[in-house]
């Protein structure tokens, strides 16, 4: 299957409001890179009312500190999602997904929490694993203040808040809490291994290129044989056992589509209940593309109705 129209659409689009004269994103620097796509945040709206928002800034393990934003939708919500963007760990800010997080707690009455994690070049690994650790455990300290109860909590995100959600996921396993109700996982990378199929398809090389995930994982981790560390590659650690239930999301044409299927049957290998679809006609970021690709508002459909009904997998 071929990307979809809407898709196709939107490439064109971006294609034609960037000239003939653009160099890809990769050929850029960082900062020139984020200059580029700070634009998109404008096509998904302002997303709808919360009953509060609330921004706080914690400290980093190093002395630093960051940001997260708290979206409260009604007065009781019934679930606390933590919810880490994508964007390579290069790219991206709470303010571009503010309008996902909105959406996100407005169907789902779960109260979500944005984190605004460090980002590489300036905080490589593992400042953006480390500044996901603490967000969760402020999250979870927190509830009570959040939610109004101790109400259950997640953890979630796309791409590379994908891989920091599943990271995230294993390290609270292997140091005993926070408890976890379950992870959602949108297109996560899981493995640095560029000579994956998916990596190597033509059709997948639209959004997210494999020259692109390469200059990503060259800004986080630059040296390649420290990105075989389970905490940032999650389908190499030796254990996936005792982790809580996952809902995994590819899309057809991506590249990471291979490496994240592969982690959710290594979950489904050791006994983690697991519910995963790949996306039809479907790029890298599709997600994120929230008022502009109808597959997004699919996604956010089918998470939303699974927080609420509190399972993640059938």
């Amino acid at each position: 299957m071929a990307l979809d129209q809407a898709t196709l659409g939107f490439l064109a689009g971006m294609t034609e409001a960037a000239g003939p004269d653009a160099k890809p994103l990769w050929e850029l620097s960082p900062a020139e890179a984020r200059a580029a796509g700070g634009g998109l945040k404008d096509l998904y709206g302002p997303g709808p009312e919360m009953l509060r928002i609330e921004d706080h800034t914690l400290a980093g393990f190093d002395g630093g500190s960051f940001r997260v934003r708290v979206h409260v939708p009604v007065e009781s919500p019934s679930a606390v999602i933590l919810y880490l963007h994508g964007g390579g760990w290069v790219l991206e800010d709470i303010d571009g997904f503010d309008t996902l997080g909105r959406q996100l707690a407005q169907k789902s009455g779960a109260a979500v929490v944005l984190a605004e994690y460090r980002k590489a070049p300036e905080h490589p690994f593992p400042t953006p694993v480390e500044d996901s650790w603490t967000a969760l455990h402020w999250t979870e300290t927190n509830l009570k203040q959040i939610a109004g109860a101790r109400v259950p909590l997640y953890i979630g995100g796309d791409s590379a808040g994908g891989n920091l959600a599943a990271v995230t996921a294993l390290r609270a396993r292997d140091n005993g809490g926070p408890e976890l109700a379950g992870q959602i996982l949108v297109y996560p990378v899981t493995d640095a291994d560029f000579t994956r199929a998916s990596y190597l398809e033509p059709e997948n090389q639209s959004f997210l290129t494999a020259e692109f995930m390469n200059w990503f994982w060259g800004h986080y981790l630059p040296a390649p044989e420290d990105r075989l560390h389970p905490e940032a590659s999650p389908l190499r650690a030796q254990s996936l056992a005792g982790l809580p239930p996952a809902l995994v999301i590819t899309a057809e044409h991506d590249v990471l589509r291979d490496e994240g299927e592969a982690y959710a049957a290594r979950l489904r290998e050791a006994g983690v209940p697991v519910e995963h679809h790949r996306w039809p006609g479907q790029m890298h970021a599709f997600f994120s593309m929230v008022n502009v690709l109808p597959a997004s508002a699919e996604v956010m459909e089918l998470i939303a109705g699974k927080v609420k009904a509190g399972s993640l997998a059938n």
